[in-house]
């Protein structure tokens, strides 16, 4: 497997979590409710899986590594587009927090939370597929076979470690709601 196959097979697993999310939010448009443990296990998975995980791994090791690389103007600015991505996806779900938060005290911000869903939902399909298609195929061949296997190990490492990561930061948010 090369680095772009694993984070092709992480694509897949988001991709069903956008589905899911897709139905849910049609189904809040129906009934004119949603459940904020909904929102928290979604905000958990792109978090922790999508963001952290995911992306944690691309910006980390392989944007990395191709930054040490003597790559294309097209490809550089790519790169950097991806970033701005992240970026986005982030301040989505913090949006939909503050809103899920204002919501569970009584707020009416049912729109707040449908908009931000809506975006995650149209966002996502569109990164995925300028990643797979595109920038995953073409930053490749930056990277001999030995730096494409040194990638992937570093990519295993970093998924190990996760785990550790995720049940850290739990335990310490425990403590400081105490």
């Amino acid at each position: 497997m090369k680095p772009r196959g694993l984070l092709m097979k992480e694509h897949r697993l988001i991709e069903k979590m956008i589905e899911v999310i897709r139905f849910k939010t049609e189904e809040i448009q129906r009934t004119g409710t949603v459940s904020p443990h909904f929102i928290d296990t979604a905000v958990d998975f792109i978090r922790m899986y999508a963001d952290r995980t995911h992306h944690g791994k691309e910006e980390e090791i392989l944007f990395r590594d191709c930054s040490g690389k003597h790559m294309s103007e097209k490809d550089t600015n790519l790169m950097n587009e991806l970033i701005d991505e992240h970026k986005y996806g982030r301040k989505t779900v913090a949006a939909l927090v503050e809103a899920k938060e204002k919501y569970a005290r009584g707020s009416d911000t049912l729109d707040i939370i449908l908009t931000r869903l809506n975006a995650l939902v149209e966002f996502y399909p569109q990164h995925i597929m300028k990643e797979d298609r595109i920038f995953f195929p073409d930053s490749e061949r930056y990277f001999s076979e030995s730096e494409l296997n040194k990638m992937l190990g570093e990519f295993w490492e970093f998924d190990r470690n996760m785990i550790h990561e995720k049940y850290k930061l739990v335990v310490t948010q425990l403590k400081e709601s105490e």
